[in-house]
């Protein structure tokens, strides 16, 4: 994994490991000098724009590892004289590995479910003439994210997970767009869209509790702000943890900051509309359907004018990519603001 430095002072550096990282902003409601930035998650998440979810204000950081302390994957570590001082009083390394215990049938339903690839399972015909299976379950505590799945669905409860927060989740229906930016950003597969029959009203966005860990990664990416995430309680026996808590408890998160701009090709331009429609931060008037298809011109962030899309107002963009992702055409993209 590549590392990137994030600051120095004296002897002390932090490092930043982009792989490990879920775009939660965790961190960012932490610190306590407002250094890190995190933006455009929903864009980086989907592959859409080539960076980071983090980036550092060196000018502004003090070193004192808060971040590192609050971050559930580990993404950020702390070094003295090029040696790590994580440790118990840090989320990551306090919390409890999943286990794999005796009972377990080897059965492959945790491997198929886990959400970050982190689970390995070895199956081999037993050799005792019975009509059975032997095998070896390895799970990756370096990639795994706690969310819970593999202990959800293990038949035999052979799987033990600790996750790192308790929390609350609340989804606006009347602003929510189902954009489902939240759904492919969340690093839990948390969040869904219901199916419904005719007639029928369900959730546009519904939660998974049992898979969620509260990290706010939906909340961070919301291009409407629909989506609230509160941590009620650090799960993890974290050393100094009334430190922690005092950061993370019953705050509210953090908005990102815009670090995409939306850039169109006038040229390959169909004009079909397609990207004003879906856009949802044009959807959050009321009207009906994403984008209101009823009226073409005078949207919020993107609108069609003679026959060509055009930017409105950059600064609403919710960098969430839904119109980048529908352009038949590729006539609209995300890119990464200069710093």
């Amino acid at each position: 994994m590549n590392e990137v430095v994030f600051g120095v002072k004296g002897d002390k550096q932090l490092e930043y490991t982009p792989d490990k990282c879920i775009g939660c902003g965790t961190c960012v409601t932490a610190c306590p000098k407002s250094s890190l930035v995190i933006g455009s998650v929903g864009a980086v998440a989907r592959g859409l724009i080539d960076k980071d979810f983090l980036r550092n204000q060196t000018d502004l950081c003090i070193m004192c590892g808060i971040c590192a302390k609050t971050c559930p994957t580990g993404a950020l570590e702390m070094k003295q004289d090029g040696e790590s001082v994580n440790d118990k009083s840090y989320i990551s390394v306090a919390i409890k590995d999943t286990t794999v215990g005796e009972s377990c049938v080897h059965c492959g339903l945790c491997e198929q479910i886990c959400p970050q690839g982190c689970i390995e399972v070895k199956q081999w015909l037993a050799n005792d003439g019975s009509a059975s299976v032997d095998g070896e379950t390895i799970i990756d505590n370096g990639c795994c994210i706690h969310c819970g799945w593999c202990e959800a669905v293990c038949p035999t409860d052979a799987i033990y997970v600790e996750k790192p927060y308790e929390g609350t989740w609340f989804r606006n229906e009347d602003t929510c767009t189902a954009c489902r930016t939240c759904v492919d950003t969340c690093p839990c597969n948390a969040l869904f869209n219901p199916d419904w029959g005719a007639g029928e009203r369900v959730d546009k966005v519904a939660q998974r509790a049992d898979a969620c860990i509260y990290c706010g990664a939906c909340d961070v990416c919301c291009p409407v702000d629909a989506i609230t995430v509160t941590k009620t309680g650090i799960i993890p026996d974290v050393e100094k943890k009334g430190v922690l808590e005092k950061r993370l408890i019953n705050v509210e998160m953090k908005r990102p900051v815009l670090t995409s701009r939306l850039i169109t090709y006038e040229d390959a331009c169909l004009g079909c509309g397609n990207c004003v429609v879906v856009c949802p931060v044009n959807a959050t008037d009321d009207e009906v359907g994403a984008g209101y298809l009823n009226e073409v011109d005078s949207k919020k962030v993107l609108e069609v004018r003679n026959g060509v899309v055009k930017v409105v107002d950059q600064e609403l963009c919710g960098s969430d990519g839904a119109c980048v992702m529908i352009c038949p055409v590729g006539a609209i993209a995300l890119e990464t603001r200069e710093e």
